[in-house]
């Protein structure tokens, strides 16, 4: 189930979506570092995360889902979004160094086709990172924000999905410790929840964050070999016929068994 264009940017224009901007925003920058001379790509809905980083890269795209809807962005300047099928995605070969996957993974009908996509138009060694809800979390649990929409994962399914789909997870973290609540004090309590349950490892983190790096080589299927069982002739040789003696009669031509004895 997708969501629409208006709800997503309603909830980040929020007090509950500027909490998940900042917590969301920080891991990226994490696991990606300095993206200068790169080509980004956002699929999903990605323009709060990716304002930050635009004039940083070289290019930067954004790609939305034509069942969501997609909004012009930047707000000025040469517009850098796109309608777009996210299972074929308008771009050549190893086209794009990095792809972050935000409202994407958990709508989409065929999570593998999008990241057998995803590889097609990554460069050699490009990386990706997903954003997923958690499936032991509260945000996947309530439709209260955009993340309670869609499929959610658990940490061992998108390690699966990914190593099926040629990907090496390299990098994990777990954000939005705090429910998905409206209220303000709540919300302003956000970065103490965010400390205990990252200190304590906690369960019920709202969001999954996983960055891969793209395999360069497709595994190729191995395909198990049947040995039919024939019977096949074994050649045994034959023990040599005994020699016989001089004058025996098995050596007399059968044409001479008829002369008669005495004859001369």
């Amino acid at each position: 189930m997708s969501i629409d264009i208006t709800d997503l940017r309603g909830f980040y224009a929020s007090p509950l979506g500027a909490v998940t901007r900042r917590f969301v925003g920080r891991a990226i920058d994490r696991f990606w570092g300095p993206l200068t001379g790169l080509r980004v790509l956002g699929l999903g809905y990605a323009p709060p995360y990716l304002s930050a980083i635009k004039d940083e890269s070289e290019r930067t795209l954004a790609f939305m889902p034509a069942n969501q809807g997609v909004v012009n962005w930047p707000r000025s300047g040469a517009s850098a979004s796109a309608l777009v099928d996210p299972l074929m995605m308008p771009l050549p070969d190893a086209s794009i160094d990095r792809v972050l996957v935000v409202h994407a993974l958990e709508t989409v009908e065929s999570p593998s086709e999008l990241l057998h996509e995803i590889w097609r138009i990554l460069t050699p060694g490009g990386r990706i990172i997903l954003v997923a809800p958690n499936r032991r979390g509260l945000w996947a649990r309530m439709d209260t924000t955009p993340f309670g929409y869609g499929q959610p994962y658990s940490r061992s399914q998108l390690k699966s999905l990914m190593r099926q789909t040629w990907f090496s997870p390299e990098g994990w973290a777990e954000t939005l410790y705090v429910p998905p609540l409206r209220n303000r004090l709540l919300l302003q309590s956000a970065q103490a929840w965010e400390q205990v349950g990252a200190g304590f490892s906690l369960p019920f983190a709202g969001l999954h964050i996983v960055e891969a790096t793209k395999q360069l080589y497709r595994p190729g299927a191995v395909h198990a070999v049947r040995r039919s069982r024939r019977l096949s002739p074994v050649f045994v040789p034959a023990p040599a016929a005994p020699a016989s003696r001089v004058g025996s009669p098995s050596l007399i031509p059968p044409s001479f068994t008829g002369v008669r004895q005495g004859s001369t």
